[in-house]
């Protein structure tokens, strides 16, 4: 009598925990990610994970408007950059173009979380006490950028410098969903003529 309930115990808890384990897969019975397990994919964070999709289309009070863009605004251009999904190849709308220094810096978000390597672009005007002329790579900033979450206020490192105009763009993904609009900044090396 007693092997036979000892089997019971044996058969019931290998069962419960096979169905425990079922319950466990990344995907349920209907193919919906399960929101309690994180994928490699979900967890590799990309440099510009957390990126505004759309912007308010305000720029710094003492940004210079381009006097003659290579793109005119309201004209269309392909983003040759992929700054964030779904941006490389998508056609764009000219919305702003100015004439300024773009810079990659290194920052630690002021939300936390990892550091944010060569971010693409910030501008001389979204740089605390700037000046006017260009700053040089190494040189310890603070941010007034709010291009991504922890960005505003955040100790930055300029990686490199360069002087060209950017533009301000609305795009659609080539990945689908919504059109984003004011995205800052592209520069004009990042987009080509529409064919």
């Amino acid at each position: 009598m007693k092997r036979n309930t000892f089997c019971i115990i044996i058969f019931g808890t290998c069962l419960l925990l096979l169905l425990a384990a079922c319950g466990n897969s990344p995907e349920n019975k209907n193919g919906e990610e399960n929101p309690g397990i994180k994928t490699q994919e979900k967890t590799d964070a990309s440099a510009h994970e957390g990126h505004h999709k759309s912007g308010s289309g305000e720029v710094p009070e003492n940004l210079k408007e381009a006097e003659n863009p290579t793109y005119k605004i309201g004209s269309q251009a392909i983003i040759e950059a992929d700054h964030m999904e779904g941006m490389k190849g998508a056609e764009a709308t000219i919305t702003g173009a100015y004439d300024t220094t773009s810079y990659t810096v290194t920052y630690k978000p002021t939300t936390g979380g990892e550091e944010v390597k060569n971010h693409k672009w910030v501008i001389q005007e979204e740089i605390e006490n700037a000046g006017a002329a260009p700053l040089e790579p190494g040189t310890e900033v603070v941010l007034l950028a709010d291009h991504m979450e922890g960005m505003k206020g955040a100790t930055a490192t300029i990686d490199s410098a360069e002087k060209t105009t950017v533009y301000m763009v609305d795009f659609v993904p080539t990945t689908g969903g919504e059109e984003v609009k004011n995205h800052k900044w592209v520069t004009e090396s990042e987009l080509s003529p529409v064919d």
